[in-house]
């Protein structure tokens, strides 16, 4: 994402179709995770999502049914776009971390797929 260097502080943006690329329809962020906890273990059947860590430092694992990326997240001006139909898990945040996500569709209940082997079936099937 850009980055505009200021003496004053920097400044980064992100806008949608531009930096994003999609229009975005639900803005959330985690903050707070305990040490050791996970966020994520879930698959979206239509919402892809942007993740930039604002905040300290996180990693993304994301795993499309045959192998797995780690990505460390620790730069306010990087983000990360998670296509849909790949899983992802989220560990090791840092003390006052924070993450922001950014998705392609408001939240539904629906759309989650939250049991790994539904995933693994789906992802064969081709049905996401």
């Amino acid at each position: 994402m850009p980055k505009i260097l200021d003496i004053r502080g920097n400044l980064s943006f992100a806008e949608d179709l531009n930096q994003i690329p999609f229009k975005i329809q639900r803005t959330y962020w985690l903050y707070d995770v305990p040490g050791g906890e996970r966020r994520g273990g879930h698959a979206y059947r239509e919402n892809e999502e942007f993740v930039i860590a604002l905040s300290g430092s996180f990693d993304v694992v994301l795993d499309d049914g045959r192998k797995k990326q780690r990505f460390q997240m620790n730069r306010s001006y990087y983000g990360l776009y998670i296509p849909k139909g790949i899983w992802r898990e989220m560990e090791n945040f840092s003390t006052n971390s924070v993450a922001l996500e950014l998705g392609s569709a408001p939240y539904s209940e629906d759309d989650y797929i939250r049991n790994y082997d539904e995933f693994l079936t789906l992802k064969s099937s081709g049905k996401i």
